[in-house]
């Protein structure tokens, strides 16, 4: 009995090892890129470093500094929760929107997706550059377009009022990732259950509340959990877009002066951090801010998840 057991014993473990073994690549990546940068950061956090000289503990002065001292940490974290609460929610209804009616098209259906998802293919950068052309309030075709119609068009992105809606149009433009996950979800919704709550009397909008929403739950809730998470590290959108309507042709570290323009209207919380930690070379205090910016994404996070059972069907009814 007992070698029988034994023998068991080893069979059971081999399998084990195996997917360990398997599994080696990807935990070494996330213990290498993940969990040993939160620990330095949270080591950082405490020192005054510049990348010269060695880290100089000094406690809690970089948090206090933060929440007390700083003049543009709660600028730029108000920009960013913009981006959070605007942003996010109209570009995953304009996808929805978009998915909802390719749905519905019986004609050039295909078309229209390819139309609808090509922007999404376009790098971020190049992106930007085109709409800060397109939006050039003196010789943009846009307000060119607008001035023919007798209609005076704003600064948009040299105006701190326009700058972040300028922003949202180009956020909404590129919106096609999005669009064709929820073009997915819709087509994957059982027809029978429209059909039976048809035969129950229910109309257009009830359908979609009771049956559609529930059904894409779970890629609703993905939407937003990963839309938060790009938004809370907006950076790339809003710096080549103050750069570049600022007149200067790089973001560089030298460049911290241009980051935010117009009159600081741009300026998200991960620029912030990387003016602090690599224009001025406080790397200690960019890791408070790198720090701060995790445990509010974590919370964000939290908060979502817990809302999960909302989307639900039981919810629902």
């Amino acid at each position: 009995m007992s070698l029988t057991a034994n023998t068991l014993g080893r069979r059971t473990r081999r399998p084990r090892w195996f997917i360990l073994a398997m599994l080696g690549p990807a935990l070494a990546g996330l213990l290498i890129f993940f969990v040993y940068p939160l620990i330095a950061s949270v080591f950082y956090s405490f020192t005054r470093f510049d990348l010269v000289s060695p880290p100089e503990f000094i406690g809690l002065r970089n948090y206090e500094y933060l929440f007390t001292k700083d003049p543009k940490v709660w600028v730029a974290a108000g920009n960013t929760l913009w981006f959070v609460v605007i942003l996010v929610p109209v570009r995953i209804v304009t996808a929805l929107a978009v998915a909802y009616l390719l749905v519905r098209a019986r004609r050039a259906s295909g078309f229209w997706r390819t139309v609808f998802y090509l922007p999404a293919l376009v790098p971020s950068v190049a992106g930007v550059v085109a709409f800060v052309f397109l939006f050039n309030p003196g010789t943009g075709p846009v307000n060119l377009i607008l001035k023919s119609i007798g209609i005076q068009g704003p600064l948009w992105f040299n105006d701190p009022d326009w700058s972040k809606p300028s922003l949202l149009l180009l956020g909404i433009w590129v919106m096609g990732d999005i669009m064709i996950i929820f073009l997915a979800a819709l087509l994957d919704v059982p027809k029978e259950l429209y059909e039976a709550a048809e035969l129950d009397g229910a109309r257009s909008w009830q359908r979609g509340w009771y049956v559609t929403l529930p059904s894409i739950a779970p890629v609703l809730v993905f939407a937003v959990v990963t839309g938060v998470i790009a938004a809370l590290q907006y950076f790339t959108e809003a710096a080549v877009a103050s750069t570049v309507a600022s007149g200067k042709a790089t973001v560089g570290a030298g460049s911290g002066g241009e980051l935010g323009y117009p009159g600081n209207s741009l300026l998200t919380y991960t620029e912030w951090l990387y003016v602090r930690g690599f224009a001025n070379y406080q790397l200690g205090y960019a890791s408070a801010l790198a720090v701060l910016l995790f445990v509010v994404a974590a919370v964000f996070l939290v908060l979502l998840l817990r809302r999960v059972k909302a989307f639900s069907p039981e919810e629902a009814q």
